[in-house]
């Protein structure tokens, strides 16, 4: 799901990110100017809140805030920025990591498991508001899905630089023998062309149902993991894979990604959703940690995240935390 599904990796420019503990001078640079276990854990350090600064203490003496993210490690990543953001703000957070699809991970909210999550806001337009036309913009789309969320107690909060859609990907050589450039050069491939992606993506607009009506393409559908995108693409399992753009894998060029013109996959800025009692109960430092959070999430930001942690094989935990500090917000 993207949202929900996502994740990817490759090199850029000249530097890399280091395997194991990576090299904090360099990232530290790159991050600031680019702007995990699957069970519950708390991101509250001992060692750390005894030695916030009183600028640090907002969160002190307020109520225990428990976030969530969905199953792929850009929301992992995500999922650790804000709660450690917020963490050394001294806020005490509870991070449930892995929840599941945005079908999931929405119920959990509402069913009050979670009390914020990171979302992408066109799927939760299609999956959640089960909305089938498209916003004309980013900002539209954070709107109606904002418009949306308010209607059951809960709200979002400011929606990221970057944009993160689900993407049709195939191999150069796939591409260049079938003439592919878009979408809609598969049409008339039809049921030739063996189709991978998250199970969810067989009953979503922003996915099969979208596929067919937007494009006329109709192909052979095989459920892929997440985090198997890439494997069965290059093993030859299926011919064109659904990824997501910022996936770090797309930096090196390995793979080739079709131009979805009709926007079927829609705008997918990140907005963290929130209840709306939190963001009471919990004071304006609260939002204002968050908010710092989402504006210093660009896309090469992203990128290099994801990268690092699906490629490089560093956690999900200690890539926020270089990019926190990196930035001021550690």
């Amino acid at each position: 799901m993207k949202g929900l599904p996502r994740g990817a990796r490759s090199g850029r420019a000249g530097w890399r990110f280091a395997t194991g503990l990576a090299a904090p001078v360099v990232l530290a640079l790159v991050l600031a100017a680019c702007g995990s276990s699957s069970k519950s854990s708390s991101t509250e350090s001992s060692a750390t809140a005894g030695t916030s600064s009183s600028s640090s203490s907002s969160g002190a003496g307020k109520p225990p805030i428990t976030i969530g993210d969905k199953n792929f490690p850009e929301e992992n990543i995500l999922g650790n920025l804000y709660a450690q953001a917020l963490k050394a703000k001294g806020y005490t957070v509870n991070l449930v990591e892995n929840v599941g699809s945005t079908e999931i991970i929405y119920k959990a909210a509402t069913a009050g498991r979670i009390q914020m999550y990171p979302e992408y806001t066109g799927v939760l337009l299609t999956a959640v508001a089960q909305k089938t036309k498209a916003p004309a913009s980013a900002k539209a789309a954070y709107d109606e899905a904002k418009a949306f969320v308010e209607q059951h107690g809960f709200t979002l909060l400011d929606y990221t630089p970057f944009y993160d859609s689900d993407a049709l990907a195939t191999l150069p050589s796939y591409a260049s023998k079938h003439k592919l450039a878009s979408i809609a050069d598969l049409k008339p491939l039809g049921k030739s062309v063996t189709l991978g992606a998250a199970p969810e993506f067989a009953t979503r607009f922003e996915g099969l149902k979208g596929l067919e009506a937007e494009y006329g393409f109709k192909p052979t559908f095989k459920p892929v993991s997440i985090e198997l995108s890439y494997k069965a693409l290059e093993s030859g399992q299926v011919d064109v894979q659904d990824v997501f753009t910022t996936d770090g894998q797309l930096l090196g060029g390995k793979f080739k990604v079709l131009a979805d013109p009709k926007h079927v996959f829609g705008f997918q800025n990140v907005a963290p959703v929130v209840k709306q009692s939190l963001v009471s109960q919990e004071g304006p430092a609260f939002t204002e940690t968050v908010n710092k959070v989402s504006a210093l999430l660009s896309t090469q930001a992203i990128q290099q995240m994801n990268k690092a942690v699906s490629v490089e094989k560093q956690s999900p935990s200690a890539v926020a935390k270089q990019f926190l500090t990196a930035n001021g917000l550690g």
